[in-house]
């Protein structure tokens, strides 16, 4: 019987097999041209459950960590990024108080409501009190017909659960795009880098492709 990690690392590298280039390529632009504006050049920032790193490894930072399961992030984690092995809801290695900017995307829908709950709970040990938590995850309301459509998907998640999730935790939330990204790369999301930038610039596009949530969170004042 496999482990935990070495089960991550198979499945992952089936279902991203040929697909590597053009996430990168994709990520690149999103990083660029939408998530920069979130992150100071002189921020410490996590990556949590960083899979291929690919924000991690395009976002500007003084600082770059990236966390994962799976260990292959050692090897995914491009040159400046510090890379850890570890679950999301213990951040073995994080200070508390320490990071200016928390990015997760696409997790949540993976693990247990225990597990989202105890992981934004980790967050919020590690954020400085001026810090920032990013989420990206897809949103159940407008992707349910193909939302287990991946064998690991156990949770279903949508905006208005995380917005509980994120004020049990101690959140407020600061914004809450509930239609951003289409749901994955397989879906109509225009591949090329022109294209992304194009949809990133016409918000109606995202009320109609998107099925995505972002959502940017910060710690409540006084918790």
């Amino acid at each position: 019987m496999t482990s935990e990690p070495e089960e991550l690392r198979e499945l992952y590298a089936n279902r991203f097999h040929n697909e590597e280039a053009q996430r990168l390529d994709v990520w690149e632009v999103l990083c660029s041209r939408f998530f920069q504006k979130w992150v100071p050049d002189d921020a410490i920032v996590l990556d949590i459950a960083a899979g291929h790193c690919e924000f991690v490894n395009n976002i500007k930072a003084k600082r770059r960590i990236a966390v994962d399961l799976n260990p292959d992030v050692i090897h995914k984690a491009g040159p400046g990024v510090e890379a850890i092995v570890t679950r999301s809801d213990e951040l073995v290695g994080i200070d508390d108080g320490s990071i200016d900017r928390v990015f997760i995307s696409n997790f949540f829908e993976h693990v247990p409501r225990e597990v989202i709950a105890s992981t934004l709970l980790a967050v919020r040990r590690v954020l400085k009190a001026d810090g920032k938590l990013l989420v990206l995850q897809p949103n159940v309301r407008y992707c349910a017909k193909d939302y287990w459509m991946f064998f690991d998907h156990i949770t279903p998640v949508d905006d208005r659960a995380l917005v509980e999730a994120f004020a049990a935790a101690g959140f407020d939330v600061e914004l809450n795009i509930p239609r951003f990204l289409p749901y994955t790369t397989k879906s109509r999301l225009p591949s090329g880098p022109g294209l992304v930038k194009l949809y990133l610039k016409v918000p109606l596009a995202w009320r109609v492709l998107g099925a995505q949530a972002f959502m940017v969170g910060r710690p409540a004042a006084g918790r």
